[in-house]
């Protein structure tokens, strides 16, 4: 597959051109032409470039990748080694941000719904990106966290009471934290994101609704195999998914 037909498709896929972004979405680091092996993985960490080049891979593609909006732009230190390690192997890079949180399908969301069998009746939140629904069948929050734990292999933080019965459900992966008062304000039982902050907790509290952190890195494994899963269908690619384990 020539690299920038890959490119021509992710990025029409994707619909990058209607998201306001923290960062480029798409080709970030160009590599060689013709693209047959590729490696996703969620962030494009030096431990995630080593193993691309490991399995010789002509592309990597993440969820996380570089040159975010008020980021140090100098090529310096850990920065020059990664964009060299990129370079030096002529790979290409391929990052993916809020286009792969939002996609219907593919994306971040939609992946960690249909693993947790959620139903899914909406969306909230600014450019859509929350996604609002409710349980195939209501549970308590403690019994929720412990399906998390086990589809996810992270054991999730609960904010609120743990004994509250579970219906109706918001979520929006990553570092979605600012949106919990959106998510209370649709009437859910509980929201679940990726990390919380300090007054997550004050507001699990005094609304009643059940917070749940999960994990950033581990709510946001599943867009990006399901993106690569994807283009191994469509074009034959060698696709492999590299899991950098990351307890945050």
């Amino acid at each position: 597959m020539e690299r920038a037909e890959m490119q021509c498709y992710l990025d029409n896929l994707l619909e990058v051109g209607r998201f306001r972004d923290y960062c480029p979405n798409g080709l970030q680091v160009e590599g060689r032409a013709e693209i047959r092996r590729v490696v996703c993985g969620v962030t494009a960490s030096q431990a995630l470039l080593d193993a691309a080049v490991a399995r010789k891979a002509d592309a990597v593609l993440v969820h996380h990748g570089y040159f975010w909006r008020g980021e140090d732009g100098c090529i310096t230190g850990l920065r020059r080694k990664r964009l060299g390690t990129l370079l030096g192997n002529d790979m290409n890079l391929f990052a993916y941000h809020l286009p792969l949180d939002a996609h219907p399908e593919l994306g971040n969301n939609a992946q960690l719904g249909r693993l947790m069998g959620w139903v899914p009746e909406g969306r909230f939140a600014e450019q859509d990106m929350g996604w609002v629904g409710r349980l195939s069948q209501p549970t308590r929050g403690e019994l929720l966290a412990r399906q998390l734990a086990a589809r996810l292999g992270r054991e999730p933080l609960l904010l609120g009471e743990p004994a509250r019965a579970i219906k109706r459900i918001a979520w929006c992966t990553g570092g979605a934290q600012g949106y919990f008062e959106q998510a209370i304000a649709c009437g859910v039982d509980c929201f679940v994101s990726g990390e919380a902050s300090e007054q997550t907790t004050h507001l699990a509290r005094e609304s009643g609704v059940t917070f749940l952190a999960v994990g950033h890195h581990a709510s946001e494994r599943y867009g990006v195999q399901a993106l690569g899963a994807h283009l191994a269908e469509r074009y034959g690619l060698e696709v492999s998914f590299v899991d950098v384990d990351n307890p945050v």
